[in-house]
């Protein structure tokens, strides 16, 4: 019985526990505290809290559930690696940080369980340890150590008020006196979630394993920023939403298109993430928090399972994540196909799947809002982004030729356990997002929209649609549109030059500034008027001493004479 299947079960019955609790708790209304008392020092306490309510259950058993899966699905798909128990090992840690995070209103927990997932989540993208993943773990430990940055000052500022517990201070966190510390959250967060200008971190941490990237970089880890700031909902000022609202749209409208410019498969599916994070951020810095947690969890499912038909390509196709090879993949692997193609209508919010029931619900929220023309466009522009990635990825992926080696062995008969891993969440796909609403709207929004608005949804996709497909013949023998266009395809593919403005922006100018002084002081004045130049006066010195005791005695006395009729004179 292998290490995967045990992890497996456990995670599973404590997901399904933990739902049934979830439900207990909203049916009856009801939240329970567990507060250790660690330290006590001049009236400021540190406390180990556990807060369990439904939204904390629920969201732990969604991470678990998705965990599971993805455990049982790692059993194939790392099948090859050594250090299996390692992998595993490591992707327990991680669940055991967010589960930390989940249950703490407290600043002082939640920055265990905060850094905890930046740590995990850097070992888990270093796994494979060649260049590439290097310098993706660094920049993605780095961004987020910024996060925890903030997260640590907003400790010491909370020192003034006695306690660590957050949501004691709630509505005061308004006022200007601790405005501070929820702009300090939502910073942290924004590193977390890969907000602008932080995104650069999460198409690098695609270098991690398939699995990792389907329960970390897609349900889970980048998730953790959007649920620190669901907790801290009504401390948010004015100022700090119209902040969040306006980074939250530029996020979704950079990533979607990104995601269509782009040709890594794995790179695309995290672009989506991020457009995603930006919905989210946006719809809660309306005020829409019950919105923006429904989101999170129905779009932790889909991305999740697509992530995992993704991997599964990817590792029949002999680890090429080029979409350009791909094509045909239907004929090829009809079951993976299938579930390909549910979870990105689910993404593009195609009716009656998971997706439709929460992106539909925040269109025409936004639809029925009092807000400017910039935001109700960018959210749909940002939308018709979304299906148009899609449909190329489908063009690209599922029909069209195959490209790759005319000797391969694709089938499904292959991946039989990570199919298996895959079953476990279609369902979920198609049937959570109803599930989900009647659970946490028992009171339905009122959603009052003229026809012609009502339907703009609709139009969007289908025009959504046609773009994906005028997208998809971007290919050499296609009047070179890319090729004509390089430096504006290059500046879409790079997300508006992110990358490079957080790697070299960041340090160019130091290594220069470090490259000088070392060139001109340390190894230049320093050398000239420190230990080289003494070292060299003294060399001569005793240069011109010896030449004087060895070959010129008479030199030698008359200067010895005339140095004892100095002392007799004088």
């Amino acid at each position: 019985m292998s290490i995967c299947f045990i992890y497996f079960i456990l995670f599973f019955f404590s997901s399904c526990l933990l739902f049934f609790l979830s439900l207990n708790f909203m049916i009856f209304d009801y939240v329970m505290m567990m507060e250790f008392q660690l330290i006590n020092m001049n009236s400021c306490q540190i406390l180990m809290t556990l807060l369990f309510d439904w939204m904390s259950l629920l969201f732990m058993s969604f991470v678990l559930f998705i965990s599971s899966m993805v455990i049982y699905y790692s059993h194939e798909y790392m099948s090859g690696d050594l250090n299996m128990n390692r992998f595993i090992l490591l992707v327990c840690m991680f669940v055991l940080s967010m589960m930390l995070l989940i249950i703490s209103p407290n600043l002082i927990s939640i920055l265990l369980g905060w850094d905890g997932l930046g740590l995990v989540s850097y070992c888990l993208v270093i796994y494979y340890q060649n260049v590439k993943s290097y310098n993706a773990g660094m920049i993605t430990a780095l961004s987020n150590r910024i996060g925890d940055v903030f997260i640590l000052l907003s400790i010491a500022w909370m020192m003034n008020y006695g306690s660590f517990n957050y949501y004691i201070y709630v509505d005061y966190m308004k006022s200007d006196m601790m405005v501070i510390i929820s702009m300090l959250i939502m910073i942290a967060a924004m590193t977390k979630s890969a907000q602008i200008p932080f995104s650069s971190w999460l198409p690098a941490a695609m270098a991690a394993p398939t699995p990792v990237s389907s329960l970390v970089h897609s349900s889970t880890l980048v998730t953790a920023g959007v649920y620190l700031l669901i907790r801290f909902n009504l401390s948010l000022s004015y100022n700090c939403m119209l902040f969040m609202l306006f980074i939250g749209s530029m996020t979704m409208f950079m990533a979607g298109l990104g995601a269509n410019f782009e040709i890594d498969l794995k790179k695309i599916i995290a672009l989506s993430t991020l457009s995603q994070l930006g919905l989210m951020m946006s719809i809660l810095s309306l005020g829409e928090y019950n919105l923006a947690f429904f989101h999170l969890l129905t779009h932790a499912l889909f991305k999740a399972l697509l992530f995992m038909c993704g991997g599964c390509m990817i590792h029949n196709l002999n680890n090429c994540q080029d979409i350009r090879f791909m094509g045909s993949m239907i004929t090829l692997m009809p079951l993976t196909c299938s579930f390909f193609i549910i979870s990105n209508m689910a993404l593009c919010g195609l009716p009656f799947l998971s997706g439709f029931y929460s992106k539909d619900l925040i269109l025409e929220f936004v639809s029925m809002g009092y807000l400017n023309i910039y935001i109700y466009l960018i959210f749909f522009i940002s939308t018709g982004l979304t299906v148009s990635y899609t449909f190329r990825l489908i063009y690209y992926v599922i029909m069209g030729d195959y490209n790759h080696f005319s000797f391969h062995l694709i089938s499904d008969n292959n991946n039989f356990i990570m199919l298996k891993g895959m079953t476990g969440l279609i369902f979920l796909v198609i049937f959570g997002g109803s599930m989900l609403m009647w659970l946490l709207f028992p009171i339905p929004y009122f959603i009052c929209l003229s026809f012609t608005m009502k339907m703009m949804v609709l139009f969007v996709i289908f025009i959504g649609m046609m773009m994906g497909y005028e997208f998809s013949q971007l290919k050499l023998n296609y009047s070179l549109i890319s090729l004509n266009n390089m430096k504006k395809s290059l500046f879409f593919m790079s997300m508006w030059n992110l990358p490079y403005l957080s790697t070299f922006g960041m340090n160019y100018y130091f290594l220069l500034l470090g490259k000088k002084v070392y060139d001109n002081m340390d190894q230049g004045w320093s050398e000239y008027l420190g230990a080289q130049n003494i070292y060299l006066n003294i060399k001569n010195m005793s240069e011109f001493l010896q030449f004087l005791y060895n070959n010129n005695l008479k030199i030698f006395l008359l200067l010895s004479i005339m140095w004892i009729m100095f002392l007799v004179f004088f």
